[in-house]
């Protein structure tokens, strides 16, 4: 029989003792702050965000934040005093470089800043700041220290840009992962109270998951994985995990009370008992995370390596930590041994329940087509907040999404010749006549502000284009013309508020703009297209991940079960999981972002727990000699208790990003609350049935006729 090394009396001390040390050494050596950067999406090497970095490099400029300005009482002369004053105090904040307003420049007369500088509403402006490469996380508060500063009543200011929008992402992981951890060891600690109530399993719950949390903390920032985008929600995940070990190992130790086994004999057995199936539960849920590292966004990949950790983590610290509160610092609570109070047949006429569930499945499975995978990037924020209704008034106006489409003249000719001249205009027009795009910024439109200037008429286009590279100009013409002068770049801000059935779709049907006006799309970027990057790279990690994963447990459920037959309806069973989460999402229409599209994973990896435990259970009694229907009925009665506490402490879990304010977190929570629930819905009802319909037909087939 296994024997705990932990047999001091005095070992749960000591475990609190390294719960402590744990936690220490996080405030110490980890950051809890969130990094979030502008290209968040990708990491440096992905091919992807290669011609991104390709386009800024050719075409400097640095990033734009667009600060709207609206007049709120009608006071002309006031507000362009205000205008003035944002104007200058925005010029002095470190790491901006440039600032134009109303104020700097005419707006009425010039291509250039009438595109930029107005809006839609008369009585709003935009200024337009050029920042440099400055962390936004220092940049953001020093933008809102001049709004505080000079604000007032009569003006209503909002920004949007992508360091703002970065940063109001990060602001909202801090949160969340703050709300978390403080809320998920509060009701822990209150749900193990009330199942268990018990002042050691109390105890020993929360110094597992605690000293869990720390150890996965400490390991991923040792291997160099900061919290981000996805890794944000690690701490929540990591306690349910080593939640649904203690869970098991609670129920058995419990079953061997009146065994009259010394204390320490009592979790040995209780651990010898459950260290098989939650070995395979953690090697699938391993797995699951592992087949995140096939996607090409490094949030996902960050998020598998690091749940991998947090898998073996907290397998090992559940299996270390918790036996020393069971032998010394629990006592009681026991439950007779033997058989129980089963059912004498799980039903009379299994196949018509299984129908019913397959039907649901199925149907339910029929949303899979309809999923979004390609979410406007506004759904990032919350319906209502002020936050999201200011991006809103920002993208109505002139778009919120960058877009920068590279062209050269189909025939080869340079931009500074009149014909291309005129064909870079036939090319600015169609753009603004497509409802997706909002302000469009080309070489076109500064070759045109600059013809407005005095004697510019005198001049060509290329003495335009040199006089414009010029120091004095802050080389504006480089932002939008190669030196060379073949190629130019077309900015734009893209509308997220205009649905379409897909980014792609949008740029090819742009990139065709071009053709049509005689010019040629040699390479596009931007934020705008590495969403739609994205999203193919979702579904594809959907596809390839989520069937990676049912294969390899194809050999886990082999090992599990012993049995061709029941391996066979233990996959077919979780093979629903995914299908009722993601038909379901697209049934209702929910997005499937970078931060949500993981759940399926994570619920396929975590809700086979309660199947794995299952079937090892029935093994374990068939091994004891009971016959098939028998083993099944005993084992389905003993492992429901533990798989309903379990099933409600992680839903309870996952159900505490409901708090966020972050919808793709609150969407996250959902989808592994859904899978989880379907999980344990497949191991305690789908899968006994599908056995004994396969049992009852195995028998009326070796019948004699």
């Amino acid at each position: 029989m296994f024997r705990l090394p932990w047999t001091h009396p005095r070992a749960h001390w000591f475990s609190l003792a390294v719960a402590a040390l744990g936690l220490g050494a996080v405030g110490v050596w980890v950051d809890l702050s969130p990094k979030v950067e502008s290209d968040f999406f990708f990491s440096e090497d992905d091919p992807q965000l290669q011609v991104s970095l390709e386009l800024n490099r050719r075409y400097p400029g640095g990033e734009l934040v667009v600060v709207r300005a609206e007049d709120t009482v009608g006071d002309p002369e006031a507000y362009s005093e205000l205008i003035g004053e944002l104007t200058e105090a925005f010029s002095d904040v470190e790491g901006v470089m440039s600032v134009r307003s109303i104020t700097t420049d005419d707006a009425a007369a010039s291509p250039l800043f009438s595109r930029i500088l107005l809006t839609p509403d008369e009585a709003a402006t935009n200024l337009i700041l050029s920042v440099d490469a400055t962390d936004p996380e220092l940049l953001l508060p020093r933008l809102e220290a001049v709004v505080e500063r000079l604000g007032t009543p009569d003006l209503d200011v909002v920004m949007s840009g992508v360091p703002v929008i970065v940063e109001q992402i990060r602001r909202s992981l801090f949160r969340d992962l703050i709300v978390f951890s403080a809320v998920s060891l509060l009701l822990f600690g209150l749900l193990a109270a009330l199942i268990y109530r018990n002042l050691g399993i109390v105890a020993g719950t929360l110094t597992t998951c605690v000293t869990a949390c720390a150890a996965t903390l400490l390991l991923t920032q040792a291997m160099g994985i900061q919290i981000g985008l996805l890794t944000a929600n690690l701490i929540t995940i990591v306690f349910v995990l080593a939640l649904s070990h203690i869970v098991f190992l609670t129920a058995n130790w419990r079953r061997s009370g009146n065994l009259g086994l010394a204390p320490d004999q009592r979790v040995a057995r209780a651990v010898s008992l459950t260290l098989e199936a939650s070995f395979w539960s953690m090697a699938t849920t391993l797995l699951g995370f592992l087949s995140l590292l096939l996607a090409s966004a490094r949030p996902l990949r960050e998020l598998g390596i690091a749940g991998a950790v947090g898998a073996a983590t907290a397998l090992a610290v559940a299996y270390t930590i918790f036996p020393t509160f069971l032998g010394r610092g629990a006592k009681g609570m026991a439950e007779a041994e033997g058989p129980s109070t089963a059912p004498s047949r799980i039903s009379a006429r299994p196949w018509r329940p299984l129908a019913v569930i397959a039907f649901v499945v199925l149907a339910l499975g029929l949303g899979v087509p309809k999923l979004d995978t390609d979410p406007g990037l506004l759904t990032y924020f919350a319906e209502g907040s002020e936050l999201r209704m200011g991006l809103e008034r920002i993208d109505r106006d002139g778009g919120s999404s960058t877009l920068n489409i590279a062209i050269r003249d189909a025939a080869g000719a340079r931009l500074d010749e009149n014909e291309v001249y005129d064909r870079m205009w036939l090319f600015q027009d169609a753009l603004e006549a497509d409802s997706v795009v909002g302000a469009v910024m080309s070489p076109a439109v500064l070759l045109g502000h600059a013809r407005t200037l005095p004697l510019a008429s005198f001049l060509s286009l290329s003495m335009l284009l040199d006089i414009a590279e010029t120091p004095q100009l802050d080389q504006i013409a480089l932002s939008y013309v190669t030196p060379e002068r073949d190629e130019g770049r077309f900015f734009l801000r893209m509308k997220e508020s205009v649905q379409e059935p897909s980014r792609q779709a949008v740029i090819d049907r742009l990139e065709g703009y071009a053709r049509d006006a005689g010019l040629e799309p040699v390479q596009v970027g931007g934020l705008y297209d590495l969403q739609a990057q994205l999203g193919r790279l979702i579904k594809s990690s959907l596809r390839i991940g989520l069937g990676g994963l049912l294969l390899l447990f194809v050999v886990v459920a082999a090992v599990v079960s012993r049995s061709g037959k029941v391996t066979t309806i233990m996959v077919a069973c979780l093979a629903g999981v995914p299908l009722v989460v993601l038909g379901t999402f697209g049934h209702l229409g929910v997005s499937v972002d970078i931060i949500t599209s993981p759940a399926a994973n994570v619920a396929l990896a975590m809700g086979v727990d309660s199947m794995i435990h299952l079937v090892v259970r029935v093994r374990h009694l068939r091994d004891g000699g009971m016959a098939v229907l028998e083993s099944w009925l005993q084992a389905r009665a003993q492992i429901m208790g533990p798989v309903l506490a379990a099933t409600l402490l992680i839903c309870v879990g996952f159900g505490i990003f409901g708090l966020s304010t972050f919808p793709p977190t609150r969407r996250f929570g959902f989808a592994v609350i859904l899978g989880t629930m379907t999980a344990a819905t497949m191991a305690l009802v789908t899968l006994p049935l599908a056995v004994e319909v396969w049992r009852r037909r195995a028998a009326e087939e070796s019948q004699p006729a």
